[in-house]
């Protein structure tokens, strides 16, 4: 058990330095904050150990005032203060004195003051200046991510872990480096200034300390553990969220409504009774230490008031008040250091998960040795690619040429491998036999960044961006004007209706274009494809979602632009087949029939029956 919890103490500390290495360069923040807040702490000290002098100066005065002797060690800083407040009354009376130490107290708590409030400035900046590196390497981590990983994940997951997690990183674990910093210090000056005042009063004290320590581990020891559960609840609460604003029309619908209601709120009702105990063992921890605190100064007081009453050396009852002011505070850097151990848990439960999806390896990557294409020559070719999911089989010992120029269409039933087929060029996935070259080069050997340049893509989804339709269309090509804009809408027909709507080109169209219709949705997708200009085009379903009118009108323009150009279409109708160089019928993975659309149709194969039963509808 010892073991466990001592590996599981060292796992801690790692992710916690981990986390904090997003900080750097620390030594910006650390430097100056450490100067302010040494000054902070000399000050703070500097409040409590003049209450010596005052009490002093104000019951320690007059013809029957007792001598108060110059002390013989620098190690009695309390008893210096003390003589220089006695050597003041002499000089300037004991109103001049009070005067003194009075301005002298009101000096200290200010500049104690000005200066936390600058270590507070400078460890404000280092928690911003740490939440911004951090969301930003999770961000581009993501993004660099192959496709497939998302197959596999709850987008709200990841949403919780870019947002929520980091959000607890900043508030409890880089909120530690403060108490780090600044307690341990506090807690030091404190302690220095009690065994100065009685080092036999001070060494029963620190006996007594450990006690509350104990109590409170107790109260901490399962936080860890809650915090994490409570991470996981609150994406899956998240991905609920984001599936019933993404199909609110389906679940109208199919009368859902309920159904959904039900599922979010057992989500928010686990997430919440979790939340609510996590707060009831946090919170505890605070009123314990607090009343513990205020035991253990009863029995100081009882123990010191005995030495005080016995004479004890060098205490009197000034600096016994004094003593008492001091060990009240030091409960305060104490309980601050245990506070933040308690809340740390959540922090580095939270700082986990986003490591995690930090420390996730993107499954393709450039080759080491990969080479930049500018342009295509030649032809496209898959030499025995085969490529399965985890539950199924989906391409089988696929061989195929898509020379320049020529357009290759790829029909068949549903799931027979089509979509897999296409996202296997851009290198959105990878197949686990065979090879795609690109004019004689294996793709994999090609930066992937040149080798999606080459190519355009229209999926059967119409993927848009809460922005305008200028931004939509120019997406990913900052450089293009508005007449390069405009005449990639007119060949994608989009011109007319983008005119039509509120701002033109400058309106906004929603959340993934919720403002537009399914055809004019995918003719903007067209319309980007269009701007890029490329040699290589994928079209998936491009005119799926299009009327018949304007799906006539969109082929037109995509049959202008596939001119010349290589162009791999899947599509189910026959005005987009026809035209075809060559077309290959998959089924179950495997191609089944190939050839143009006449001999195709001539041989009384799937094909044919395929476009018959189109026919009929």
């Amino acid at each position: 058990m010892q073991i466990n919890s001592f590996a599981e103490l060292t796992l801690q500390m790692k992710t916690y330095f981990r986390l904090l290495s997003f900080a750097k360069p620390i030594e910006k923040f650390a430097i100056p904050y450490v100067l302010c807040m040494i000054l902070t702490v000399v000050f703070a000290t500097l409040n409590l150990a003049l209450l010596a002098p005052l009490l002093t100066t104000l019951f320690n005065s007059g013809s029957d005032a007792e001598l108060v002797p110059k002390p013989e060690s620098w190690m009695d800083p309390v008893g210096y203060l003390t003589y220089y407040s006695q050597q003041a009354v002499d000089t300037y009376g004991t109103l001049g004195a009070l005067k003194i130490v009075c301005a002298t107290i009101v000096t200290s708590v200010l500049l104690s003051n000005v200066f936390r409030y600058l270590s507070q400035r400078i460890m404000e900046n280092l928690k911003i200046h740490t939440l911004l590196n951090l969301r930003r390497t999770v961000f581009n981590n993501v993004m660099d991510l192959h496709t497939g990983y998302f197959n596999n994940q709850r987008k709200g997951d990841i949403i919780s872990k870019i947002s929520a997690d980091v959000q607890v990183v900043q508030f409890s674990v880089t909120a530690t480096l403060q108490v780090i910093f600044k307690e341990p210090l506090q807690l030091l000056a404190y302690l220095f200034m009690l065994f100065a005042i009685s080092a036999k009063l001070t060494l029963f004290s620190i006996l007594v300390i450990p006690v509350s320590a104990f109590f409170i581990s107790l109260i901490v020891k399962k936080l860890k553990r809650q915090a994490t559960k409570s991470q996981q609840l609150y994406g899956q609460m998240i991905s609920l969220l984001d599936e019933a604003l993404s199909g609110i029309k389906i679940i109208k619908a199919f009368n859902a409504t309920q159904f959904t209601k039900k599922k979010f709120d057992d989500e928010n009702v686990r997430y919440s009774n979790l939340g609510r105990r996590m707060a009831r063992r946090q919170q505890l921890s605070s009123p314990v230490s607090e009343f513990l605190g205020v035991v253990m100064v009863a029995i100081i007081v009882l123990y010191g008031g005995q030495l005080v009453l016995e004479g004890e050396a060098g205490l009197d009852a000034a600096k016994f008040v004094t003593y008492i002011g001091i060990f009240s505070q030091v409960m305060r850097p104490a309980k601050a250091l245990t506070d933040s151990f308690s809340n740390i848990h959540s922090g580095i439960a939270a700082g986990e998960r986003v490591l995690s999806l930090i420390d996730e390896e993107p499954a393709i990557r450039d080759h080491p040795e990969a080479i930049e294409v500018k342009e295509f020559n030649e032809a496209i070719t898959l030499e025995n690619v085969s490529f399965a999911y985890p539950t199924r089989p989906v391409l089988k010992n696929i061989n195929l040429r898509i020379p320049k120029g020529q357009t290759i269409a790829l029909v068949g039933p549903s799931g027979g491998g089509k979509s897999t087929l296409m996202d296997l060029i851009p290198r959105f996935i990878e197949p686990q036999e065979g090879r795609i070259l690109l004019d004689g080069t294996d793709i994999q050997l090609i930066k992937m960044d040149s080798l999606r340049t080459l190519m355009g893509i229209v999926n059967q989804e119409s993927v848009l961006f809460n922005d305008t339709i200028f931004n939509n269309i120019a997406f990913g090509k900052l450089e293009a004007s508005q007449e390069q804009v405009e005449a990639a809408a007119r060949i994608a027909n989009a011109h007319d209706f983008i005119l039509e709507t509120e701002q033109g080109y400058q309106t906004n169209i929603g959340d993934r274009g919720v403002k537009l219709s399914g055809g004019q949705k995918q003719r903007i997708c067209i319309a980007r494809a269009v701007l890029k200009n490329p040699p290589i085009l994928l079209l998936d379903e491009a005119t799926s979602a299009l009327d018949t009118e304007s799906e006539k009108l969109v082929q037109e323009a995509l049959n202008n632009l596939m001119k010349n150009r290589t162009s791999l279409v899947i599509a189910h109708r026959l005005s987009t087949i026809q035209k075809a160089d060559h077309i290959l019928v998959l089924s179950e993975g495997q191609v089944v029939e190939e050839g143009d659309h006449q001999y195709l149709m001539e041989k009384h194969g799937l094909y044919r029956k395929l476009i018959e039963m189109q026919t009929l509808e």
